[in-house]
């Protein structure tokens, strides 16, 4: 059994081809013994984005602090806020924006630990 503040892990740049400005922590994961699932936590910075990319994996997303959008495959733009949640399917293009000017876009993301 784990237990840990998120104030605890560390934090690194998102070294990623299409990022800007994003920041990710992994507070539980392969390295806990998580035998299906990571969680991981994406700081997003004012106007800053992650990369307009896709996988062979889900995403669930639940967004911690802030408010930004969801770029979808068609192109189209969601927005997203404190308190919601987000599926995005395997295969399915899409981006998170920070349109924030002043505070982060803050999300957990769960991904099946393989891709953590």
């Amino acid at each position: 059994m784990k237990v840990v503040s998120l104030d605890q892990i560390t934090s690194t740049k998102v070294d990623m081809e299409g990022a800007k400005a994003v920041c990710k922590q992994i507070p539980l994961g392969q390295s806990d013994g998580s035998p299906a699932y990571s969680f991981r936590v994406f700081s997003v910075d004012p106007g800053g984005h992650t990369p307009y990319h896709q996988h062979p994996y889900e995403h669930l997303n639940y967004v911690i602090e802030g408010h930004g959008a969801l770029v979808e495959e068609s192109g189209a733009e969601r927005e997203v806020k404190k308190g919601d949640f987000a599926l995005v399917l395997p295969n399915e293009r899409h981006q998170y924006r920070n349109e924030s000017k002043d505070e982060q876009l803050v999300m957990i993301c769960a991904v099946p630990k393989e891709f953590e």
